[in-house]
């Protein structure tokens, strides 16, 4: 068939042509839109999963959502080398930007935007950078409020004083974080008491993250109460039904379907993960020779989407691994059977080695993104199905 046509998309982040699956979370995110919309409090969003499951996609079809409602918005993305400072401070301005023109009072978003400068030139200031890095506003710099250089502080004054400005609009201000588990410790902690106190003021300004499954463990091992601060959306791979619309409302819209037992053959290829879904869909549809799909067009185009994987998705993360951090993964791989979580001690064990040497192996790997600490004592893939393609390689 005319690859031309094909209509599916793997890639990082990109919105597949049917979003199926999600619409559970969305109608949520909805109701707090217009919760907040109608004076009422509500907490912010955080969505977990492992890689490949949409959390991007979906964060960034909330933000789509927000956006369409007339709210001011803003999007980051959290590296481990970065503090919180400078890349907040641009989304938040993004967001202000968005609403300012429907501010009748130009001199209070100036006066706002000079407590954001100061804000984004404390990072900058504590390092003696001031004149290598500027925010990009035009406005003087404000003293006495976001500028204490106390992280936790300052963030609190600046999204109540950001808060105050959407609510003088009538509108909501979103701000959205993805890979939110890469943030130091002190961000989070001052993220967390910043909604908290957002929160208690029901203001019209939450934030919303995405990251992997352990989440919610970063969030309480900085504050306690983010248990309760947060609603949180674990994400996860398609049931069949919305795997299947998955594949046949994009191929039925360019009068194309799939037989049956064809997306029995791809259901089990791709697991029901999202991108794996994009994958394989792509890769069949270039195989195949005319509508229906056949199972025989998903056996034959399976080592096509499979070498797609082993290279783009799987292959590029195993090579940023050090020989100590693979020889780690790979007895992940050898104990995981169905690529569940490992007992640390299952892979000292294994190895042959004492836990407390193999401590840099697996905090080099957590800081890396490729696994997480599922609970206490245990260790799993953030990428799924990464233990059976390391077997596969080990054959």
């Amino acid at each position: 068939m005319d690859p031309v046509r094909n209509p599916y998309a793997p890639g990082a982040g990109q919105k597949p042509p049917e979003l199926a699956g999600r619409a559970k979370q969305l109608a949520a995110f909805d109701v707090v839109l217009e919760r907040i919309a109608r004076g009422r409090p509500e907490r912010s969003v955080m969505l977990t999963g492992l890689r490949g499951v949409g959390k991007t996609v979906l964060l960034n079809q909330m933000r789509s959502a927000a956006i369409s409602r007339g709210w001011g918005t803003g999007k980051i993305e959290a590296r481990p080398d970065q503090e919180l400072r400078r890349p907040f401070s641009s989304a938040l301005h993004m967001a202000i930007r968005e609403i300012a023109a429907a501010h009748r009072d130009p001199e209070r978003v100036d006066e706002f935007l000079g407590v954001l400068k100061a804000f984004a030139l404390r990072a900058s200031a504590d390092k003696g950078m001031r004149e290598k890095w500027q925010p990009g506003i035009d406005v003087p710099v404000a003293k006495g409020r976001a500028d204490s250089g106390d992280i936790e502080i300052d963030l609190m004054e600046l999204l109540v004083d950001a808060s105050s400005l959407a609510q003088d609009v009538g509108v909501g201000i979103a701000i959205f974080i993805d890979e939110i588990q890469d943030l130091g410790p002190a961000d989070i902690s001052a993220l967390c008491a910043a909604c908290h106190e957002l929160s208690q003021l029901g203001a019209p300004l939450i934030v919303v993250g995405a990251g992997l499954p352990h989440v919610p463990a970063v969030l309480s091992a900085s504050k306690s109460y983010s248990e309760r601060l947060f609603t949180y959306h674990r994400i996860d791979r398609l049931d069949r039904a919305a795997f299947d619309l998955a594949l046949l409302a994009p191929a039925e819209r360019e009068e194309v379907t799939f037989e049956p037992a064809a997306l029995d053959a791809l259901y089990a290829a791709a697991d029901g993960y999202p991108y794996f879904v994009q994958a394989y869909g792509k890769a069949t549809w270039d195989m195949a020779a005319q509508s229906p799909i056949t199972p025989d067009d998903v056996r034959v185009a399976a080592p096509d989407a499979e070498e797609e994987l082993a290279v783009g998705f799987f292959g590029s993360r195993y090579e940023r691994a050090t020989p100590a951090e693979r020889e780690y993964m790979r007895a992940m791989a050898d104990l995981a059977g169905d690529d569940g979580p490992v007992l640390t001690a299952e892979i000292a064990k294994h190895l042959g080695r004492r836990p407390a040497s193999l401590s840099p192996s697996r905090d080099g790997l957590i800081k890396k993104g490729l696994i997480y600490s599922a609970e206490r004592g245990s260790i799993g893939f953030t990428v799924p199905h990464f233990g059976r393609y390391l077997r596969s390689q080990s054959d």
